[in-house]
């Protein structure tokens, strides 16, 4: 079953007035583990309910394996695994972001998805530099919200090339 963002019954809510793109930007919030994550609601094709994925031998233990999706074969990557965090059971939240991640049609399984957010771009910092390094250019910055922060993700450099050319051959 699949849904668009507004199926899903998310509020778009946050800072910035609607036509001013400019300063603004829209994104896409999510939990993995205890921590929030954004990305730009441009990235997201569409969000889905965890169904069955058929596992492909000798991938990575992030890469989950395969779903048929309206008859497109899309790869399912756990984010969780990804970020080298143990695997949890899914629940009745967990879901399935699909989108385009370096010209390639992919799902990547979330905890949960949150809400829509209007941001300034005024209100994204850098990430310190503890936790950016060489091996975490994915981290694109941190979303100062009123009483939480969100990581923000650049999903083109979620996976290194090697990942990506993995990815494709699938």
């Amino acid at each position: 079953m699949s849904a668009t963002i507004q199926d899903f019954g998310l509020e778009s809510t946050g800072s910035g007035a609607p036509g001013d793109s400019a300063n603004s930007m829209q994104l896409v919030s999510f939990r993995l583990a205890q921590e929030e994550y954004g990305i730009e609601i441009t990235r997201v094709q569409e969000i889905i309910l965890m169904g069955e994925i058929t596992r492909v031998p000798q991938t990575p233990d992030f890469i989950k394996g395969l779903i048929n999706l309206r008859n497109t074969v899309i790869p399912i990557v756990d984010l969780r695994r990804r970020f080298g965090q143990p695997e949890e059971k899914m629940t009745d939240e967990t879901r399935i972001m699909v989108m385009n991640v370096s010209g390639k049609t992919i799902g990547i399984i979330v905890d949960a998805v949150s809400e829509v957010l209007r941001i300034g771009k005024d209100q994204i910092a850098p990430p310190p530099p503890t936790v950016a390094g060489l091996d975490r250019d994915y981290l694109t910055g941190l979303v100062k919200l009123e009483k939480r922060l969100l990581i923000l993700l650049d999903m083109d450099k979620i996976l290194t090339n090697g990942e990506s050319v993995l990815i494709e051959s699938l």
